[in-house]
């Protein structure tokens, strides 16, 4: 089950509707919804909130029994005070690497959107060469992904303009695919490290 699919199990069985978690958590109707199909997060105040009031444990919540643990990160960055050099093609990558100079490895990543079964037939029949929903995807987003991984341990690293988030990965991914959520993570054909 997804983070979503559990707070909204947890929330049905706790006898609430979205409005009144809403309410008891002082947050909108619309940021409950966001959380239950998993278009948002809960920071980590009302993730505990939440969790007191639904009587489940954080860790039941976030635990998708797939990518991550709950070591996660984000940092404030610049990206002028990165330069592309070396094996860096992009500014970026330059924020990736010196995040983990410890790094063994360092795998940039290409992001594809999971397409539900509307989106797919709409792909194939009306836009079958531009794949649009991918393209409309990756113009909102901005972000460049990574797979960091040190002598013990692997992390998925995400490097917007302004952000560098990571988070320590609960299982090791193995190959060249993954998913995480409703994307799905292919390494790139080149390494920073």
């Amino acid at each position: 089950m997804t983070f979503g699919e559990k707070l909204r199990d947890a929330r049905q069985k706790a006898g609430l509707s979205q409005e009144q978690l809403s309410e008891k958590l002082h947050v909108s109707r619309s940021a409950v919804a966001k959380w239950e199909t998993n278009k948002g997060m809960p920071d980590i105040e009302n993730l505990k909130a939440a969790s007191q009031l639904l009587g489940v444990s954080i860790d039941y919540l976030l635990d998708d029994g797939e990518t991550f643990s709950f070591n996660s990160f984000k940092e404030a960055i610049n990206l002028d005070d990165y330069e592309k050099s070396g094996s860096c093609r992009s500014k970026q990558d330059a924020v990736a690497k010196a995040k983990f100079p410890q790094a063994v490895q360092i795998y940039p990543l290409i992001k594809n959107k999971k397409l539900s079964k509307v989106e797919k037939v709409l792909e194939w029949t009306v836009m079958p060469t531009f794949g649009i929903f991918e393209a409309v995807d990756q113009l909102n987003d901005g972000s460049s992904y990574y797979l960091a991984e040190t002598d013990s341990k692997q992390f998925f690293v995400i490097v917007s303009k302004d952000f560098i988030e990571y988070s320590e990965l609960s299982k090791k991914v193995d190959g060249k695919k993954f998913e995480v959520g409703n994307n799905v993570f292919s390494k790139a054909g080149y390494t920073l490290i």
